[in-house]
């Protein structure tokens, strides 16, 4: 090989890495906004999640005070069904 076609070579092959590199910064980038993005969403999921098991804690303290609420927290399943154990033993 000459001199002059090793140069063109060793060019090319910088132009295709440099675009390589690009093209990956660029994807990175994207996966980080979306990353940030969802951890965002998660966030505010796990909060809301959180306050409303606060909330059917709550009511179910108040229906041991007040049992005419137990129907509206049975079809929501935050209390078992009147008749029904508060919990199934495990098989053996």
């Amino acid at each position: 090989m000459s001199k002059s076609s090793l140069n063109s070579l060793l060019v090319a092959v910088l132009a295709v890495s440099a675009l390589t590199s690009v093209g990956l910064c660029f994807k990175y980038i994207s996966n980080a906004r979306q990353f940030r993005a969802l951890n965002q969403q998660m966030s505010f999921i796990n909060q809301r999640m959180t306050a409303v098991q606060a909330l059917a804690a709550d009511a179910v303290e108040y229906s041991k005070r007040n049992p005419a609420i137990d129907p509206i927290l049975e079809t929501i399943g935050a209390k078992p069904k009147s008749g029904q154990p508060a919990s199934k033993p495990g098989a053996k």
